[in-house]
């Protein structure tokens, strides 16, 4: 063995506990980065939407002004003074209820005018009549003419003239005297008051307003184009400005044949029973004409992406983000919600708002409280 040989080996096994000592310095090999598991994402509740079975209706949005769909408008007869006033707004009244009451001494002279009249009338009527008797007893006789009782037929006749104009003007003059008497000409709830005692009136002038508070008309407007879906009889469902929360329902009762010259919208009326008199007159009402409505699996609209070439959701399922294809039905514009056909099931909980910018398979926490809030 030669010199160089020996010191080659030697070398070589002096590298060895170097080595050693190196390699125990650096420790465990370090995993790549593209093999750590993703972050868990937190997110709140706000950002968590459920899959809910519920009804979805479609059709015309409308929008309008509670109104009775009965009202009085109680105006004076007479003018006069008030002497006095009946029930308070808000009371209940029933049809022939004295509401208010005008001072009537010219009614009064008149029906005592117009029944002196009818006395003499008629008193001048008996008189022609036992003329004509008389005249005709002496014809029989032949003491007079036949002229004669022609005449005293003649002004029996003009005396039952007098006699009926009389009479009408007696009927004309009690009516007037009635009027005085304000009664009420509905059965209903007081909603106005107009007068009160002491008020001097004219003859036009609004004392009372009634309404009758059992049914409700919405008036409302809806796009020309959307008269296919206007029938007569065709629900509507709506809203009522001071209960929230709660819907109510009526029927069209009419469309108006001529559309407005500058909006170009229909209007139509809805007949809206009101049971319990809970609906109050004046309040400002939004719903919907319901052209098509069914149960099925209801989702906010922000919940669906449809930029793409198909809808489609980010789902949580086993605590990860899973993006999910799925089929539209009718979207309900006015609720922002619309309607899943196929791809999930109810209870599915949805990513919505700034959540859907997670990737798919992302793990996902979310905070305790409940979706939707």
């Amino acid at each position: 063995m030669n010199r160089r040989h020996v010191l080659t080996r030697w070398g070589a096994l002096a590298l060895l506990p170097l080595a050693a000592v190196l390699s125990g310095c650096r420790g465990p090999a370090t995993e790549s980065p593209r093999d750590a598991p993703p972050a868990v994402v937190e997110i709140g509740p706000e950002n968590v939407a459920t899959v809910e079975r519920r009804e979805i209706r479609v059709g015309p949005l409308v929008s309008g002004e509670l109104r009775p769909l009965r009202e009085a408008k109680v105006r004076a007869e007479i003018g006069g003074a008030v002497l006095s006033v009946g029930p308070d707004e808000g009371r209940a009244v029933r049809a022939g209820d004295l509401l208010a009451t005008i001072e009537a001494q010219t009614a009064r002279d008149a029906v005592s005018s117009a029944r002196s009249a009818q006395r003499s009338a008629e008193q001048s009527l008996a008189v022609a009549q036992r003329e004509v008797q008389r005249a005709e007893s002496l014809l029989a006789a032949g003491a007079v003419a036949e002229r004669d009782v022609d005449l005293a037929r003649n002004a029996a006749t003009a005396a039952q003239a007098q006699v009926d104009d009389a009479r009408t003007r007696v009927i004309s003059a009690q009516e007037t005297l009635r009027d005085a008497s304000v009664r009420a000409p509905i059965s209903g709830i007081v909603s106005r008051r107009h007068v009160g005692v002491g008020d001097v009136v004219a003859p036009g002038a609004e004392l009372y307003t009634v309404i009758e508070p059992s049914s409700m008309l919405l008036e409302a407007s809806v796009p020309s184009g959307e008269l296919a879906s206007v029938k007569i009889g065709a629900p509507v469902v709506f809203e009522v400005r001071g209960y929230p929360g709660q819907t109510f329902e009526g029927h069209i009762e009419r469309i108006s044949p001529v559309a407005d010259p500058v909006t170009r919208q229909v209007p139509i009326f809805v007949d809206i029973p009101n049971a319990g008199s809970r609906l109050v007159a004046g309040l400002f009402a939004e719903g919907r004409i319901t052209r098509e409505a069914r149960q099925g699996l209801v989702v906010p609209a922000a919940a669906v992406n449809t930029e793409g070439a198909r809808p489609w959701v980010l789902r949580i399922r086993d605590d990860k983000a899973e993006r999910v294809d799925v089929t539209l039905g009718l979207r309900d514009d006015r609720t922002e919600r619309v309607e899943i056909a196929s791809g999930l099931e109810a209870g599915d909980r949805l990513l919505v708002g700034a959540a859907q910018g997670i990737s798919p398979g992302t793990p996902v926490r979310v905070r305790a409280g409940r979706a939707g809030e």
